[in-house]
């Protein structure tokens, strides 16, 4: 699970940051809107860490870009403000508000909760299901065979449908340690998914951007 934590305070960002990579998660960390929105450009996020301080400042605009281009990464706002700033961040489309200064065990709870309910959100398109709990494809009744990272770059891709999403992308949001594997890895992943699955039920479900990365497509038929 991948996490961008928006930390103007360079001290607790750090904190933060070690806290998630030492329970397993693997963090990215922006001091300003900008850096944020640099990384929210090249990566796709599972749960998105925003504090936010100021009730009358339009940062919290960001929550509504996030959701636009990406809705189902979750967005934890934390902050110092009280129930106002509490209403105006749900309002804003915040999935929860956390209060500063922070417990970390009610955080870890928190982002865990939050995760796993995104986790077991059931993806159907047509008659195409796709279970991210289960590790499960069923298609017009019948299951199908895939597993292992072929059926998670399959998911991903099918939650952000729609979207171009790089090798890079797809490298950090799957693998645990992308740097020590090779971008050939999507390739075959994205050939097994072909090979089990899109030739067999005549169907396409991912197709290649060149140059850019891959997107999922289905419904499309083949001609």
């Amino acid at each position: 699970m991948r996490v961008l934590i928006i930390e103007k305070d360079v001290g607790l960002g750090k904190t933060l940051s070690s806290l998630l990579v030492e329970n397993g998660y693997q963090c990215d960390k922006a001091e300003n809107l900008g850096d944020a929105k640099y990384y929210l450009d090249i990566r796709n996020y599972d749960l998105v860490l925003f504090a936010w301080e100021d009730e009358n400042n339009t940062d919290i605009n960001l929550i509504a870009e996030i959701k636009k281009n990406a809705h189902k990464t979750s967005v934890i706002l934390l902050s110092h403000s009280g129930k106002d700033g509490e209403i105006r961040a749900l309002r804003a489309g915040a999935d929860d508000f956390i209060l500063k200064p922070l417990d970390y065990d009610i955080l870890l709870v928190r982002i865990e909760a939050k995760l796993r309910f995104g986790a077991s959100n059931i993806i159907e398109i047509e008659d195409l299901t796709i279970n991210p709990e289960e590790e499960k494809i069923i298609f017009q009744g019948e299951e199908i065979e895939l597993k292992g990272k072929p059926f998670e770059v399959l998911t991903h891709l099918a939650m952000h449908k729609d979207q171009i999403v790089s090798k890079e992308q797809l490298l950090d949001a799957i693998w645990e340690e992308p740097e020590l594997v090779t971008p050939n890895v999507i390739e075959v992943a994205i050939n097994q998914i072909r090979q089990k699955m899109d030739k067999p039920l005549n169907i396409t479900t991912i197709e290649t951007v060149r140059r850019r990365g891959y997107r999922f497509c289905f419904p499309k038929k083949i001609s």
